[in-house]
């Protein structure tokens, strides 16, 4: 059953998504070689919970032993922060989740570790396009079918898998609400889009095969080709018939020294910094 927030349900989990926000920026100023993905995991903790007065929303969720998922290179979702040492080259998507106001916050972003080939940056680029292009789906009168089309209709044109045992998901209270929302799907099929519904719409797209598996560990999940993978997540509410995201990856850009309007058409309520 899908559970529509009211407007200031909707504002209540704008703060707990831009607590991940927030710790998802800190974290890019740490990125660089030799850095452990277990130290990085200790900084998301403490910042969540000192900073930020929150708690970590991964974190004891379906036994999860940790604060951030990691997943480097080939892997595409729910990697474990090991002692692995970032490396030169190396592509890392970094999912965090955080618990405030009763409600969930939960998105990701795929950072870059220095050089990396270009068609690995093409990859990463399309990937983020493609979440736009089902964000601007998410509308009075169509339904998740359209978020789905649109993200694998896009991804596929330029030959890339697109990801089918994982998929998106309601977000609310619970980590994980109704609808699912694949990034795959037929226009007009599928739940209708109803007025005040929050969700997080995350392409995971392979460079090649769409085929994973999952390793031994119980979590992390890579491609059955060892090719890389991309993924990056917003959460996104319905409001007044449009998508109004309640994520940003500002922080991270204002690390990085990224300058971008990506975000500017999905927000009806200006961010400040």
């Amino acid at each position: 059953m899908i559970i529509p927030k009211t407007k200031e349900e909707i504002e209540l989990m704008r703060e707990s998504a831009l607590v991940v926000s927030r710790t998802l920026g800190m974290i890019a100023a740490e990125l660089k070689p030799g850095v452990k993905l277990s130290y990085l995991d200790e900084l998301a903790e403490s910042f969540i919970r000192d900073e930020e007065k929150a708690l970590p929303g991964f974190k004891g969720l379906y036994d999860c032993p940790s604060t951030l998922l990691i997943s480097a290179n080939d892997q595409v979702v729910h990697g474990l922060p090991t002692n692995y040492e970032i490396r030169e080259g190396d592509i890392l998507s970094i999912d965090c989740g955080a618990i405030k106001n009763e409600y969930y916050g939960d998105h990701a972003y795929t950072f870059t570790i220095g050089e990396i080939k270009p068609e690995i940056a093409k990859l990463l680029k399309v990937t983020k396009e493609s979440l736009y292009k089902g964000i601007r789906e998410f509308k009075s009168g169509n339904r998740v079918g359209d978020i789905g089309f649109a993200i694998q209709n896009y991804c596929e044109s330029f030959g890339y898998g697109v990801v089918r045992e994982l998929v998106g998901h309601g977000l609310g209270k619970k980590m994980h609400e109704d609808p699912e929302v694949p990034n795959y799907g037929k226009r007009g099929r599928g739940k209708k889009f109803i007025e005040g519904m929050t969700i997080a719409i995350e392409p995971m797209i392979n460079m090649g095969t769409h085929r994973v598996k999952q390793l031994k560990d119980g979590w992390t999940i890579v491609t059955e080709d060892g090719r890389p993978s991309a993924h990056f997540e917003h959460n996104v509410a319905l409001v007044d018939g449009k998508p109004e995201l309640l994520s940003t990856f500002a922080y991270i850009y204002k690390e990085l020294g990224i300058d971008s309007d990506e975000e500017k058409e999905f927000r009806q309520i200006d961010l400040v910094l």
